[in-house]
């Protein structure tokens, strides 16, 4: 009777540790299951795929995000800045008014560093920098951007080369008020559909900035 007891004790302890090894190994086997096991399973899961989702975003945000509405807005800003700085630079030999000539040096010194970050995210993102001289507004793709607005056309500009003193200072500025409203419309269009944070921030400097100068134009304009 002891002898059967001790047998049957010696039973139930080898079925209790094959019971045990069992629950270990379904344990054990679900990490590497379909994701459908306990709460072992989740566990071994869920913290590795927060920090990958995590890193990627980290990555990402480091990189710079940008869509088609930021490289059409530095394609465009480019030659249109570019042709801002070139009627700049006729003002110091051709103006007569002092205002109209710290305008034209304060629009250079502000859009060519401008004209330098845009042509540093277009070669970032493999993008073409559109070529020096690429003026002319039918000449690029500004799909979504409603067209580089304001630009001068080359009889505009050879007007503005061969004028000279007072009437020079109201052409510049005439002209100068239209390719701002432009460059605003523009900057607008970036804000609404960019992607690219920064880019996104300096569209808003350039509505901010050229808002303020046409307020200024406009001013001038009314004076004799």
């Amino acid at each position: 009777m002891i002898r059967k007891r001790s047998l049957m004790r010696r039973t139930a302890v080898v079925a209790a540790a094959g019971a045990a090894a069992l629950v270990l190994a379904a344990c054990g086997g679900s990490g590497g299951g379909d994701g459908s096991a306990g709460h072992g399973g989740h566990a071994a899961t869920a913290p590795s795929s927060a920090p990958s989702s995590s890193a990627s975003a980290s990555a990402s945000a480091s990189q710079g995000q940008h869509n088609a509405a930021d490289v059409a807005f530095a394609k465009g800003m480019i030659p249109h800045h570019r042709q801002a700085v070139e009627m700049a630079d006729l003002a110091p030999g051709r103006a007569r008014s002092a205002e109209v000539k710290k305008l034209a040096a304060d629009i250079k010194k502000a859009q060519d560093p401008e004209i330098r970050t845009l042509s540093g995210w277009l070669t970032s993102w493999g993008e073409d920098v559109p070529a020096e001289g690429a003026m002319d507004h039918s000449t690029h793709d500004m799909s979504g951007m409603g067209g580089m607005g304001g630009m001068m056309t080359a009889e505009e500009m050879t007007g503005l080369e061969n004028a000279s003193g007072k009437a020079f200072d109201t052409a510049f500025t005439e002209l100068m008020i239209k390719h701002h409203e432009g460059a605003v419309e523009m900057a607008r269009t970036e804000q609404a559909d960019g992607a690219h944070g920064p880019a996104r921030k300096m569209a808003g400097e350039i509505i901010d900035s050229q808002s303020a100068e046409i307020e200024q134009m406009n001013a001038l304009l009314g004076k004799d």
